[in-house]
C-alpha cells in the first residue's frame, strides 16, 4: 500500500501542481487511532482530493515508491 503523501503528489501532478510542500501546502496527520494518516490542512489552489480520488492513485503510487 502506497503512502498517502505519494498519492497526493501524483494526484497534484495530474492536476497541474508539480511541487507539493508537506510543511505548508498540505499537512498530514496520523492520530495513532488505527485509521492511518489523513489530510489535516490543504493550502493549494486546486480542490482537495476525495478518498476515492486518492485511492485511484494507488497503482501509480506503488510504482513510484518501488522505483
Amino acid at each position: 500500500m502506497a503512502n498517502l503523501s505519494t498519492k497526493i503528489k501524483i494526484w497534484c501532478a495530474n492536476n497541474g501542481v508539480s511541487d507539493v510542500d508537506f510543511t505548508k501546502d498540505v499537512m498530514l496527520q496520523d492520530d495513532s487511532d488505527g485509521k492511518g494518516a489523513y489530510i489535516k490542512e490543504w493550502n493549494l489552489d486546486i480542490a482537495q482530493p476525495t478518498d476515492a480520488q486518492l485511492s485511484a492513485q494507488e497503482s501509480a503510487a506503488d510504482t513510484e515508491e518501488a522505483n
